[in-house]
């Protein structure tokens, strides 16, 4: 795993573009991730966290915490996409004042995202439950100033 760029970088490679923004999608995203953010407490709620359920959990954080980055980016103009895009993505915490530990965190979490997707890689309970413990840790302040 190489280190994330800067979010600077990710522009001037053309992965990030700046555009308009877009309040509207930025707020579909964040409904989005709210909804899903609610069936996943109901699955650890009603199923539990275990390590048969481990991977589906990560990659439904995963995919809450980049639905609320990405409605960051397009409130402030920006949208990634090409091969580069989840890690640009993830280097757009630096603008938003995140420590870099929970930049290199969320990192590593893209990271394992991409083994259980295309390499099937499986993970145990004890990451998924860190996995959350990170949601619940950044959720609120990727929803600030929404």
């Amino acid at each position: 795993m190489r280190p994330i760029k800067n979010f600077k970088d990710y522009i001037q490679e053309d992965i990030v573009k700046k555009q308009s923004p877009d309040k509207s999608r930025s707020t579909s995203l964040i409904i989005e991730s709210e909804k899903a953010e609610a069936f996943l407490k109901q699955i650890i709620l009603k199923v539990g966290l275990n390590d048969e359920n481990a991977n589906t959990i990560i990659t439904m954080a995963y995919d809450i915490i980049m639905k609320r980055i990405r409605s960051k980016m397009l409130l402030y103009g920006y949208n990634a996409s090409g091969q580069g895009a989840h890690e640009a993505e993830v280097a757009y915490l630096r603008e938003l004042q995140f420590n870099e530990s929970d930049i290199q965190f969320c990192d590593q979490l893209r990271y394992f995202r991409n083994g259980i997707m295309y390499y099937g890689k499986s993970f145990n309970k004890e990451y998924a439950q860190k996995t959350i413990e990170f949601l619940n840790k950044i959720k609120n302040k990727l929803l600030e100033k929404q």
